[in-house]
């Protein structure tokens, strides 16, 4: 009798780390895409709203360099990558959703073509402005911007490669990396805000001249740390370590907490007032 449960009975033991594993990083998920969302709708609150009462000077207050009174093309580049933003924003998030996968294959496979392509052109667009219009911050924010902005085109096209290529499995993993990347300006302004917020106050930078060691920092952990954290959440789900699994949910749980508090700070602190006070 031991000989045929034993075998049988194993297999449920790691069940639960595994299960907590999924919740964890869907937690996660649902409360970063929640948070983008509402960056999403802070961008065309603000900006929108200065475009359409003809006053897109008001862009200049939240945004350096990006309205230039005559200069046509450079305002055409800043208003396509404000449409861009808020389109990888909301495409992002139906490309996550497993429903619309299996329900909706086809209208996936085009979504996604729209994200990927929308992806690559928002960072072509800000690695154009960052270099030729400038920007707030010193040079090392400026590696790390741009670092992120090739990495986006970089993994857009593994992305679009693999699924071309029917690589499914694969084409999840550049996928992630990809949505992880694109939100790296985004992970900047939470974690900006949950920084200032635990701390009340500007410390480790220069509110002036916006540079400082805590933003040299920021600049490349809006990319590596999102990365690093999803390759080691790749690892886990892929084995059979109950305690990496719960290791690992637990860190992502952890995770959602700081996501959701830099979120709160980023609406109190920034987007809110932004959009009542233009």
């Amino acid at each position: 009798m031991s000989s045929t449960t034993l075998p049988l009975a194993a297999p449920r033991v790691g069940l639960k780390p595994r299960k907590l594993l999924a919740g964890s990083a869907a937690a996660w998920a649902c409360t970063a895409i929640a948070g983008q969302l509402l960056f999403g709708a802070y961008v065309i609150a603000l900006y929108g709203a200065a475009l359409w009462s003809g006053h897109p000077g008001r862009w200049n207050k939240f945004m350096t360099k990006a309205y230039t009174p005559g200069d046509w093309l450079a305002n055409a580049l800043t208003v396509s990558h404000l449409l861009f933003t808020v389109l990888v924003v909301i495409g992002g998030a139906l490309q996550l959703l497993p429903m619309l996968r299996r329900r909706l294959p086809a209208f996936h496979r085009w979504s996604g073509r729209l994200y990927v392509g929308s992806a690559a052109l928002l960072a072509a667009g800000g690695l154009t402005l960052l270099w030729t219009r400038g920007t707030v911050g010193d040079l090392t924010q400026h590696l790390g911007t741009s670092m992120n902005g090739l990495l986006v085109i970089a993994l857009a096209l593994l992305a679009w490669r693999a699924a071309r290529r029917r690589q499914l499995d694969a084409h999840r993993r550049w996928a992630l990396r990809l949505w992880l990347t694109v939100s790296g300006v985004w992970f900047f302004r939470i974690g900006l805000m949950l920084w200032i917020g635990v701390h009340q106050g500007v410390v480790g930078f220069d509110e002036k001249t916006f540079s400082g060691p805590f933003l040299s920092f920021i600049a490349f952990a809006q990319t590596l740390m999102p990365l690093a954290l999803l390759q080691l959440y790749l690892h886990a789900q892929a084995g059979r370590s109950a305690a990496l699994q719960t290791g690992v949910a637990a860190l992502l749980a952890l995770c959602t907490l700081l996501t959701a508090a830099g979120i709160a700070a980023a609406s109190l602190m920034m987007w809110w007032p932004a959009i009542v006070s233009p």
